[in-house]
């Protein structure tokens, strides 16, 4: 990773650490408080142990992405809090474990000399059984939270933060360089942790302890814990300096966006725009996921504004079946819909369309004769497609396009859309579905076949906006009309190569042409 771009960096880098620190720390703290008791009550009750164990287990089968997506959808909130909680029920095993195996460890004898003293049975619990059990426990938290450290770098999925959205957005840009900024320091992380929590352990221990001279006395053991509260307190002085007040009074406007480079760029655009012309601040919840996700947000207030393609809204969203092909009443009818069911507002588009299409190696397609989606139906079934997961689902996707064309492929595969062209170009897959405005059809040298059976609608992107935003403060609508027409195919495209090919940054491609444009 090349220094200057570290050290360009590093201020996002500080603040992705902190956030996840914060949701490992939240996670871990709510685990101690959880599972010591329910483990301290476990012990000695053969049933209640069986139950409890049962199903921390059961819960740790459960894939950690479809734990995140089952409680985005039963919390019906993105964010922090199901990540918290997602992490919580992730890493309680262990702590649990850790307590039950380390109170029926105690010495029997041990036990019964402290009943014999008279202790009541909560002095026995707190002045012998705990300190005897105090670095078994201890070493189950440090397990738990080193879980918690990698686990969390996937709530960035659902908007969390953390050094996850390095790596997400280095997947969906394939950007070797922000994969390593989140994936190094996560596993620097986990090791400090490890280490951090390992010499809370080495304090509780007396005997090793009193053969180390600075550590032998109470001084020292409160030295074992300074890695530690180092951690929580780079953990925690941020949120609890956002409780306080301490964060800029303003109203904060939440922009988001879906989970690949154009939208990427398109929200910027938003974002920048807001800044530049409005006194309000902008917070950013770029790669939340796919269309539902960032709809989802958008409805329940947890975002402001996002962007969004007519054709996707009409299909995926309204659900509308007829099939439709003009990009004006396409347009019409989604935002009338959208203002009437969900109190969502179009602004005006963008200017450029980027329908889905099917893209296949120019030189295969020149050699096959190839040209329009209908020629593919003779060798479909020897064909290895390689679709992102939407197209995979959505009635505008495969499911339409096979009861359109009646073009079954021999082989279809989910992919990220990051992924499917370098497949594509590697000669993995035959065919992906591409976007029309991605700078890599040209750049990979991919063909876009013609859809001769006009199935794809318009897709023409526009800034989706909540209406009780625009009416609180009318300057958003007036700051971010100069971008209603601003782009065309070939402009759109452009700025994706400038992401995607020359690895730019995104705010900087932004920047740059929004001051071309005067803006």
């Amino acid at each position: 990773m090349p220094l200057d771009f570290l050290v360009e960096r590093l201020p996002e880098l500080l603040i992705r650490t902190r956030e996840h620190l914060f949701l490992t720390g939240a996670a871990v703290g709510a685990d101690v408080l959880v599972g010591v008791p329910t483990g301290v009550m476990a012990t000695g009750r053969p049933w209640l142990r069986s139950a409890v164990f049962t199903a921390a287990n059961v819960v740790q089968t459960v894939p950690s992405l479809a734990m995140l997506a089952f409680l985005l959808a039963m919390l019906n909130m993105i964010g922090v809090v199901p990540a918290i909680v997602a992490l919580t029920l992730y890493a309680l095993l262990p702590i649990l474990q850790n307590t039950v195996t380390a109170l029926e460890g105690v010495p029997p004898e041990t036990v019964e000399a402290a009943r014999g003293m008279g202790m009541t049975p909560w002095q026995e619990m707190r002045m012998v059984k705990l300190p005897l059990a105090m670095p078994v426990l201890v070493a189950g938290i440090k397990t738990s939270a080193v879980i918690s450290v990698g686990i969390a770098t996937l709530s960035a999925f659902i908007g969390a933060g953390g050094l996850g959205e390095f790596i997400i957005r280095g997947l969906s840009l394939a950007d070797n360089r922000l994969i390593l900024l989140g994936a190094v320091p996560s596993a620097l992380l986990a090791l400090y942790v490890s280490l951090a929590i390992a010499a809370v352990e080495w304090g509780l221990n007396e005997r090793k302890r009193r053969r180390v001279r600075l550590f032998s006395g109470r001084f020292g053991r409160v030295l074992t814990l300074v890695p530690l509260l180092l951690l929580l307190a780079v953990a925690f002085t941020g949120q609890l300096w956002r409780a306080a007040g301490g964060a800029a009074p303003a109203r904060v406007v939440h922009v988001g966006s879906k989970n690949f480079t154009e939208q990427f760029i398109l929200a910027e655009m938003l974002a920048q725009r807001l800044e530049a012309a409005t006194g309000l601040t902008v917070k950013r919840h770029f790669n939340l996921g796919g269309t539902m996700i960032c709809h989802e947000a958008l409805v329940r207030g947890e975002i402001d504004m996002y962007p969004e393609y007519t054709g996707t809204a009409l299909t995926a969203i309204l659900n509308v079946k007829k099939r439709m092909t003009d990009p004006e009443k396409v347009y019409d009818l989604v935002s009338r819909r959208y203002e009437r069911r969900f109190n969502l507002i179009w602004l005006e588009p963008f200017g450029f369309n980027n329908t889905y299409a099917l893209a296949v190696r120019k030189q295969q397609a020149r050699r096959n004769g190839w040209k329009k989606i209908s020629d593919l139906r003779p060798v479909a079934g020897k064909l290895r497609a390689a679709f992102t997961a939407e197209f995979a689902e959505r009635p505008d996707g495969y499911p339409g396009f096979v009861k359109a064309y009646g073009i079954r492929f021999g082989s279809v595969t989910d992919m990220d859309p990051a992924l499917m062209y370098d497949a594509l170009r590697r000669g993995q897959v035959d065919v992906i579905s591409a976007f029309a405005t991605d700078s890599r059809i040209p750049g990979y040298n991919l063909a876009i076949l013609e859809d001769d059976r006009g199935f794809f609608p318009p897709y023409y992107a526009a800034p989706v906006v909540r209406k009780e935003l625009l009416t609180a403060h009318p300057e958003v609508r007036e700051a971010l009309a100069p971008l209603g027409g601003i782009l065309d195919e070939k402009t759109m495209r452009q700025l994706n190569y400038e992401v995607d090919q020359k690895k730019r940054e995104v705010a900087d491609v932004v920047r740059e042409f929004l001051l071309a444009k005067g803006l």
